[in-house]
Formats: C-alpha cells, structure tokens, sequence
C-alpha cells in the first residue's frame, strides 16, 4: 500500500505532467508557426479527413504539426467540416488561422493546375500553358528575353551571363495559376519557387564549389536530359565532369535534341556534325547555357558526383536502365547488345 505522501507526490507528478503536456500542445496550437517563406495554394479533394489535410499543411511548411491541427480540430467541434477546393494560405500562419480557412470555404476562385515535368525546356512548359488557355506566348519570350529589372530581383541570377535565357532557373513543380494570369507573374513564380526549393538546398555545396550557379544549372540540365534513374544521376555527372577536366567532348544526346528540337533516343552521325554551339559532339565543355529546366535531384547530382572510373554509358531502350562501362570496346560491345 502507497503511503498518503506517496500518493500525494504522485498525484502531483501525474498533474505535473498533465498540465505540461497541455501547456505544450497549447503553445504548438496557438503560438507555433509554419516554416513557408511565402504564400502557398494546396488543393484539398473530397474526402481528405483532417490528418490528410494536415499532412498537406504540414509537408507545405504552413502549419507546425499535422496532430496538432487534428487535435485542434476535433477540440472545436471542426473535425467534419473542411471544406474541398483549392486554397490559397498566407506564410506565418498559426494553426487556428489555417483550421478557420478549410473550414470556412475561403476557396481561391478559377485556379488552373498546371504541372510541368523536370526535364521541360521553357519551350515544353509554353505549349502546355497555351493547351490550358494561358499566355504561354509571353511567358516564353520573357523566359527567352528576361528584362534586368526581373533578374535583379533575384540575387541567384546575378551570374547569368549577357544574353543568357531563363531556362534552367523556371523550377519544375505543380502550380496552380489565375485564370487571368499575365505570362510575367507565371515567370516570377517559377523563379521564386527556385529560390525556395533549389538555393537554400544547395547553398552550402555550391560555396565548396570553384563552378558558378549558372554552371551547375548547366550541367544539371544535362544530366536531367540524360538519366531518369536517381541513383545514376551522380554517376553521370562525375562522368561528365572528369570528360570536361580530360578535355573530353561531353557527347550528350539531350544538348544535342535542344540544338535539333528533336527527341530521340540515338542521334545519326549526321545529326551529331550539327553546327550548333549546343552540340556538345562537336564542341567540348559545357553548352552555352542550360537544355532544360532540371529538378532538384539532378542540381544536387551535379553538385556532388559519384567519381567512377566510367568513360561511356547508354540506355537501354526498353527498360531506360542506365549502362556504363569504362573503355570505348565496352561501350561499343554494350551498344550491340542493346541494339543501338
């Protein structure tokens, strides 16, 4: 039997703890903020309960916790009621300001989704823009013609050279765009999407580096056009870097598809003589600027590649598996076996 002192300090480390738990739940519902930058749309669908919802909230840094905002929910008798439809969320919210919007309907009136692949050159990202009734035309020749007063609003770009297009910089991701969006604010959401999702991430790495963002960008573009397997990816960039450092031509079929506007898996030998400065079989070292618009992975890659002893490597066209090998009689033995 518990003496009445022992019951007593028990009772009291049982409220102790009680009321911290309270304490702390209350300071995570009601003084935590999310970690967004910015202003986020996150579309809800019909029958996404509330750990769904906070799950979303929660993966977009809007909220601080996706239990929290259940238990919020449920405490205000609003476990039932979000609404469905896309929202648009300002960044610093507390959890009571999230729950009042997706219970309270405030959704964002005609949001058009778009999604545009890792890989896509700005030319790619247009066509699909102009599919949905969006001005893709503007947003190209902005992308294509980006004024300085644009590029000084963004500090990552201060090393793009003269004349230097946008493409690689419009980051890859799904957007949700007004009805009567101008081609301009679709460029600078793509660009402020780069700042947040690709500079932050990379910061570190790229300081380490004796290359330029415009480089890495470059390179990445590259390596995105060429490999779709993650693991690969960094494989295919130390390759690539040690072909520039050996004063290799990089041979890379994407470079040569931006030069052709084409898309093929092998290129003739005709098509490898093009005369364009894209053609990286004719022309050693970098492209002029990037060929596509790369995803976070491949950016990453780039910046720290796997070192190999490869010199070549193909895809296979059935199964897109990445094949390497390490002398010219490997590579061309490996071409015959998967016929190319």
């Amino acid at each position: 039997m518990l003496s009445l002192r022992k019951k007593i300090g028990l009772i009291f480390l049982v409220v102790v703890f009680l009321g911290g738990g309270f304490f702390y739940v209350s300071n995570k519902i009601y003084f935590s903020r999310g970690s967004a930058g910015s202003p986020k749309t996150i579309s809800i669908e019909n029958g996404d309960n509330a750990l769904v919802v906070g799950q979303k909230l929660r993966e977009a840094g809007i909220i601080s916790g996706k239990y929290y905002f259940t238990f919020y929910l449920w405490r205000t008798g609003k476990l039932h009621s979000i609404v469905a439809g896309v929202y648009e969320f300002p960044n610093g919210l507390q959890i009571p300001e999230a729950m009042k919007i997706v219970t309270g309907g405030e959704v964002v009136p005609m949001r058009v989704k778009i999604t545009f692949p890792e890989g896509w050159t700005a030319k790619d990202m247009s066509q699909r823009l102009v599919a949905n009734k969006l001005p893709g035309d503007d947003f190209l020749a902005l992308a294509k013609n980006p004024t300085q007063e644009l590029k000084s609003g963004y500090p990552f770009l201060k090393d793009l050279p003269v004349g230097a297009t946008l493409e690689g910089y419009l980051f890859p991701d799904t957007y949700y765009f007004a009805k009567d969006v101008t081609g301009e604010e679709i460029v600078k959401k793509m660009l402020e999407n780069f700042s947040i999702k690709v500079v932050p991430a990379i910061k570190n790495d790229l300081e380490n580096q004796n290359k330029s963002l415009f480089e890495i960008v470059t390179m990445a573009s590259v390596v995105e056009g060429e490999v779709k397997n993650d693991s690969d990816r960094k494989i295919v960039a130390g390759l690539f870097w040690n072909r520039i450092e050996n004063q290799m031509p990089l041979q890379s079929d994407a470079t040569l598809e931006y030069a052709l506007g084409t898309n093929k898996i092998q290129h003739s030998i005709a098509e490898t003589k093009t005369d364009s400065p894209y053609n990286t079989y004719q022309n050693k070292g970098l492209p002029p600027g990037p060929v596509s618009n790369p995803g976070l992975l491949s950016v990453s890659a780039t910046l720290s590649p796997q070192k190999t002893d490869y010199v070549y490597f193909l895809s296979d066209p059935k199964t897109g598996k990445t094949i390497f090998a390490k002398t010219f009689e490997q590579h061309v033995a490996n071409k015959a076996k998967y016929g190319l």
